[in-house]
């Protein structure tokens, strides 16, 4: 690909790692983007070359600093439409605020549906992200969305591996399909924790369904948080009489305690994607990072050639 195709790659601040790996896959230079902060904290953005008519990306993920990293995508965003960007297609591999996807309480907001509106007001054209924690967060976009999934990632990893008597545990019913999946992909057992939420980042192991005595488990989660779901379920796992323990998950979140929960869990490893960049502080013993570098630049590709990208799931 050239730049005669109109096609350009902009990145914010939150992860520039991976947006230079995606411009060095399409063989593509990233736009250049001037981004700043006032003294008052008023983020600022200018984009300083021509993109009048370009088909145009942008990444952003969505970090610890949730509110600078969407407020900063937002003014890009607005810099590319008075710029008279052809399009403006954001990719978020980690979608921030996907957790409040609906009222479980009275006087909630839905803000899930908020950024979405947010992002649409702004000028979005096409929304692309990774591994949603709730499907339905798609519904909130009246325009075309591309979920992709990490899944084929921790598919290839393991089948190498060869893990004799694997078990893929969900943490939780809601995972339970996708966990099924991936036990069948790499001809396991599955088997099931079933916890309960009194409040917000806490969570209570009830019981285990299916098997784990003498087995190796891998628990596969969307994300890890604040790691107290992961910590509870392993040490349920090993009352039950597990071998080893294996973590995978695409959002390596990592906030508040995680570090030293993970470190305490003491996993045989733990494997994570870079949707989230990962400071040296959060880098955990046996931490395994995969990345989806990839497979965005193929969404890309494929989506600025007309082509589907169904096939990079099948």
């Amino acid at each position: 690909m050239n730049s005669s195709d109109k096609l350009k790659i902009f990145c914010g601040y939150s992860h520039p790692v991976l947006g230079r790996e995606i411009s060095e896959y399409l063989g593509l230079k990233l736009g250049e983007v001037a981004l700043s902060k006032f003294s008052s904290g008023e983020l600022y953005a200018r984009i300083e070359e021509t993109i009048r008519g370009h088909e145009v990306y942008v990444l952003q993920t969505i970090t610890e600093k949730v509110s600078d990293n969407y407020m900063e995508l937002f003014v890009m965003m607005d810099a590319l439409k008075r710029a008279s960007a052809g399009s403006i297609n954001v990719i978020i591999p980690y979608f921030g605020y996907a957790r409040q996807d609906r009222k479980s309480a009275p006087r909630e907001p839905i803000s899930s549906r908020m950024i979405a509106d947010i992002l649409t007001a702004v000028g979005l054209s096409r929304f692309i992200t990774v591994d949603l924690h709730a499907d339905q967060i798609q519904g909130f976009f009246n325009l075309p969305v591309d979920h992709l999934t990490a899944f084929p990632l921790f598919v290839d990893y393991f089948k190498k591996k060869k893990l004799k008597d694997l078990v893929i545990v969900a943490p939780d019913i809601g995972r339970a399909k996708v966990a099924k999946k991936l036990a069948d992909k790499l001809g396991a057992e599955l088997a099931i924790v079933h916890k309960a939420r009194p409040k917000h980042n806490v969570s209570e192991v009830m019981h285990l369904v299916g098997d784990v005595k003498d087995k190796t488990v891998l628990l596969f989660d969307d994300m890890v948080d604040t790691a107290g779901s992961v910590l509870k379920a392993v040490e349920a796992l090993r009352k039950h009489g597990c071998r080893d323990a294996y973590l995978a998950a695409t959002h390596p979140v990592f906030s508040g305690p995680a570090v030293e929960r993970l470190t305490e869990a003491n996993f045989k490893e733990i494997v994570v994607t870079n949707t989230i960049p990962i400071p040296p502080y959060k880098k955990i013993p046996g931490l395994k990072v995969l990345s989806i570098a990839t497979l965005l630049a193929e969404v890309i590709k494929r989506n600025h050639d007309k082509t589907s990208i169904s096939p990079l799931f099948s």
